[in-house]
């Protein structure tokens, strides 16, 4: 096999046995070889689109300095998000569906045209959006200990995991993404703050250049596309426990959306 093949494999075999796996930078994947994490990532893809899983848009991850610090990343990455991944909000996540998950508040656009051009605006993204959603992004990882550089997320669909959409939606001019605060709170306190302007510095700066990636590559994004736009604050380890840990994260201008952990035991 090919090391695309391998590291497809390897991880496609973690989704199947709940089983993480040692990072693949340096080992399968070349170290900062994002070209070939990408093409691994497609091929799962490939995989899973083959067996009838729906892609319903895409996630931008990597966007906050926050992020970013805590895993040596710096430059934003991509991943396919797929209908399966939603989760309604208040509704039960069971214990065990994901390895080692993670939440992030996020603001979500859903697009009401194609983005189709390689070099996509500011202007072109606030015209293709029907409107925005509070979002919190389950991210996880099948690399042990979230132990990764930009090739293990890339290769890894960018660590997604499941997201809970808000169901209020908000019309992009009605709100000031760059200056909105957001918060995660966890048991009544505040676990994780931050604003739209950790973003790439906007939530549509992020956008505007996943329309631009995507295009180049020959997959850009069209009309009923959601986006998430990447994490406004830090994200947030879900500890193991009995009694399920519940996050709600509130976004300035779009509300609210929580994210219910089922417990660990009964």
């Amino acid at each position: 096999m090919t090391d695309v093949q391998k590291a497809a494999e390897a991880l496609l075999a973690a989704y199947e046995t709940g089983t993480p796996i040692p990072p693949l930078r340096g080992t399968v994947l070349p170290e900062g070889d994002v070209a070939t994490a990408y093409a691994v990532q497609r091929a799962q893809a490939e995989r899973w689109e083959a067996a009838g899983r729906r892609p319903v848009g895409a996630k931008i991850g990597l966007t906050s300095p926050a992020v970013q610090s805590m895993f040596g990343v710096f430059q934003p990455d991509f991943g396919v998000l797929y209908a399966d991944m939603a989760v309604p909000d208040g509704a039960p996540i069971p214990a065990g569906k994901l390895l080692q998950p993670r939440v992030e508040v996020e603001v979500a656009f859903v697009l009401g045209r194609d983005l189709p051009d390689e070099q996509v605006t500011v202007v072109d993204v606030i015209r293709a959006t029907e409107y925005l959603l509070p979002a919190i992004e389950v991210v996880d990882s099948r690399i042990a200990g979230w132990d990764i550089s930009i090739v293990d997320t890339v290769a890894d669909n960018a660590s997604s995991g499941l997201y809970v959409l808000g169901t209020a939606p908000r019309r992009l001019a009605d709100v000031d993404l760059r200056l909105c605060g957001a918060v995660v709170e966890h048991a009544g306190e505040p676990v994780s703050v931050g604003a739209g302007a950790a973003c790439l510095g906007n939530p549509v700066h992020a956008v505007a250049w996943l329309a631009t990636t995507l295009a180049a590559a020959g997959r850009p994004l069209r009309a009923g596309d959601l986006v998430l736009s990447g994490a406004l604050g830090p994200m947030v380890s879900v500890p193991v426990t009995a009694a399920g840990p519940v996050y709600e994260a509130r976004v300035s201008g779009l509300g609210s959306v929580r994210a219910v952990f089922e417990g660990s035991a009964a």
